[in-house]
């Protein structure tokens, strides 16, 4: 059995399917929510670039380096990202989770939390890893805050990493979870779910004035 597999991973509100050409026009539409592409310490694609974008990620599947998935809200059915496992090591039983964005509707939706906990499920519990990793870049504060609200410990930063197309170096942050920490990880995630769903029932209850 290969270490990746597409799969379909299914939460109460977001569903992550298996990336395929047929979701170009809708994940267009998603990229288009906020111009996501304008911070210049993203990688999110352009509309333009969105095809060649899809066909990298499928092309890496097929070399079994990333397993690509298409971000779903479930209360509507509508398309809002994409995000990936990447760098698999299935000789050591490693894999990172990267290449995400979503839509700037469903920011502090609690999309990104259980997508997070979907992913991370199945890698300690169906892939059995050892780790799993996160990167982002230096720059990006919201990114990095946002990984360590995962319960992800920060592991380092690796300087002059990379030279983006302008010549720009990018110094990457690299957090991850390792085995012993994914129970705990599991529980503040799920208590964090639990919160945002008590949340937002409380509000949409709340009398208008």
């Amino acid at each position: 059995m290969p270490f990746l597999s597409p799969l379909t991973l299914t939460g109460n509100l977001v569903t992550l399917e298996p990336l395929t050409a047929l979701h170009h026009d809708d994940l267009v539409a998603a990229s288009r929510d906020g111009e996501l592409w304008n911070l210049w310490y993203t990688s999110v694609p352009r509309p333009e670039e969105m095809r060649a974008e899809i066909e990298r990620r499928l092309r890496l599947q097929t070399e079994q380096s990333m397993l690509p998935f298409t971000v779903r809200r479930s209360a509507t059915g509508v398309i809002c990202g994409m995000t990936t496992f990447m760098a698999a090591d299935a000789v050591n039983r490693r894999v990172e989770i990267g290449s995400t964005w979503t839509a700037a509707g469903v920011h502090r939706t609690g999309i990104n939390t259980e997508s997070k906990l979907l992913l991370l499920t199945h890698a300690f519990e169906s892939l059995n890893c050892i780790a799993v990793e996160f990167r982002t870049h230096w720059m990006n504060r919201q990114s990095r805050a946002a990984i360590a609200g995962l319960g992800a410990k920060q592991d380092g930063v690796l300087r002059n990493h990379a030279q983006s197309a302008d010549g720009a170096l990018r110094d990457t942050v690299v957090f991850s979870v390792i085995q012993s920490e994914w129970p705990t990880v599991r529980k503040d995630l799920r208590h964090k779910l639990e919160q945002g769903l008590r949340h937002r029932t409380d509000a949409n209850r709340a009398p208008s004035v």
